[in-house]
């Protein structure tokens, strides 16, 4: 494989600080941005910085074409928000801090004028579905299976609601926010729209991803620039909403309610 730049974030000894975010670029002008946490891709909040860091730099080099996002290992593509760093949040200001993680992840592949192709080989909880709704084009395996668990722990998809209702629609998001115990197929997800398409294996799915990237990559970049806004239109106004978002989920989550929650959940 031809590679022309590549970082890393070294994981560090606490489950907070561990995880680490990759940027791949091929001399055709495919960037993969990969990230992991031991925890099944759980995200805390120095990894989303990270994230939303590297999404924003990769919409501004010009080497790059085309974004695929993607997370390591097998059949968990994000766990969404880190448990142990929910427990820890001891006030208004932390909370709103940690929630907005994954508003500016939203927010970086909103903005970013770049097309970003999603690669969810296996289950998205939470704020991974959040970052699966994010994406603009989204492959999937059919172990792909989607929950939005918050209301389970006591909090809700506020954050994420908008990037689901706007892929998905508003009665599939809710159906996932109510029945926040549930899972939900891939197949389920393919035909409420998160899904573009689903295959029976990472093999099959990153080939169908190879061949649409590469026509992408010979794309008119001025062309995909423009339809990305065409497609974003309506959504102006989500730096300011999903910080108002942020700010509900990080006063739920100092209520006791949810803190009992949140550790019962962790104990199952």
């Amino acid at each position: 494989m031809q590679l022309l730049l590549k970082e890393q974030i070294m994981s560090t000894q606490k489950a907070t600080e561990q995880g680490n975010v990759t940027i791949e670029i091929t001399e055709q002008g495919v960037a993969t941005i990969e990230f992991f946490h031991p925890l099944s891709n759980s995200l805390p909040g120095k990894i989303l910085k990270k994230l939303a860091d590297t999404i924003t730099e990769a919409g501004k080099n010009e080497a790059i074409q085309v974004i695929v996002l993607k997370s390591a290992g097998e059949r968990a593509f994000c766990a969404g928000a880190s448990f142990d760093e929910l427990i820890a949040i001891e006030n208004l200001e932390v909370g709103k801090v940690f929630f907005s993680g994954f508003a500016n992840v939203i927010n970086a592949a909103r903005k970013c004028p770049k097309l970003i192709i999603g690669r969810v080989q296996g289950k998205a909880v939470g704020g991974g579905v959040g970052m699966a709704s994010a994406v603009d084009y989204c492959l999937a395996t059919k172990f792909a299976a989607v929950k939005l668990s918050e209301l389970a722990v006591g909090i809700g998809p506020f954050v994420v609601g908008p990037a689901v209702e706007r892929k998905m629609g508003t009665s599939a998001m809710s159906q996932l926010a109510i029945n926040a115990t549930e899972w939900y197929s891939a197949d389920w997800a393919r035909e409420k729209g998160l899904y573009t398409e689903v295959f029976e294996s990472v093999a099959e799915m990153d080939q169908a991803i190879d061949l649409l990237t590469t026509k992408l990559a010979n794309s008119n970049p001025e062309a995909m620039r423009l339809l990305k806004q065409v497609f974003w239109e309506g959504t102006e106004h989500w730096d300011t909403l999903l910080s108002e978002r942020a700010e509900l989920s990080g006063q739920l989550v100092l209520s006791d309610f949810t803190k009992n929650a949140i550790n019962a959940f962790k104990k199952k």
